[in-house]
């Protein structure tokens, strides 16, 4: 009797394959997920960096007892005037906090239509105020999620 001699993969070593492929492809998707609007939420915090240096500036130049109107640092806008598409508008306020606005874009799934803000804070952290500070040097800007869920922050926000 000739002994039947086995080539290729039998129908179960094929479907555990398929099985381990499909687990590993439910875990990677959302992280992937994750990841794109995390890259697109950048992007809208890199829109802001003509008003960090707007502030920063009016900080080191501005005299003690200046005050400026919530808007009145000259770097605001609105999605008429902005250039990407992930960013609604971005507003300050009276002491320079920046607050950007994401726009509704369908691709940014929880992260439309939510707010980060971006405090102006000396280089020991302290947060600094225009009327009494100025002029004052701006060490850095605290990145924190207003409505924004953390889990879409970038590492810089966290």
């Amino acid at each position: 009797m000739k002994r039947r001699v086995q080539a290729g993969f039998t129908l179960i070593e094929l479907m555990i394959v398929v099985a381990i492929i499909g687990i590993l492809a439910a875990v990677a998707l959302p992280a992937y997920q994750t990841y794109t609007i995390k890259a697109k939420v950048s992007e809208a915090i890199l829109a802001t960096s003509q008003c960090r240096t707007a502030v920063s500036e009016q900080y080191q130049t501005a005299s003690t007892g200046t005050s400026f109107v919530g808007g009145g640092w000259g770097c605001e806008s609105t999605s008429g005037s902005q250039a990407t598409k992930y960013v609604q508008s971005i507003t300050t306020d009276d002491n320079g906090v920046i607050t950007v606005t994401t726009s509704a874009a369908a691709d940014l799934k929880d992260a439309n239509s939510t707010t980060i803000t971006l405090t102006p804070v000396r280089a020991d952290g302290t947060t600094v105020i225009v009327k009494t500070d100025a002029p004052t040097q701006v060490g850095q800007f605290l990145c924190r999620a207003g409505t924004m869920p953390t889990k879409y922050l970038p590492g810089s926000c966290k």
